[in-house]
């Protein structure tokens, strides 16, 4: 059998982590692990998100930041 440990968590936690459960029986480690999975999962998307913004940045400032854009302005 695996090591296991006990954590401590509020009553409110407790409450929120029975609600959220996918069938009566299930383990409560069962969803957390299911919680980390989608979390990381989550973390990853938005680093990639971030990193795609800050690409799309630096392109939409070469494309609008030039000098032949700044020429229509006086015409």
């Amino acid at each position: 059998m695996a090591s296991v440990t006990t954590i401590q968590v509020p009553k409110k936690v407790l409450n929120e982590l029975k609600s959220i459960k996918e069938y009566p029986k299930q383990p409560y480690s069962e969803l957390l692990a299911k919680m980390v999975k989608v979390f990381k999962e989550a973390k990853k998307t938005s680093q990639y998100d971030e990193f795609l913004h800050r690409i799309q940045q630096y392109k939409m400032k070469e494309l609008w930041d030039n000098k032949y854009d700044e020429v229509w302005d006086h015409v």
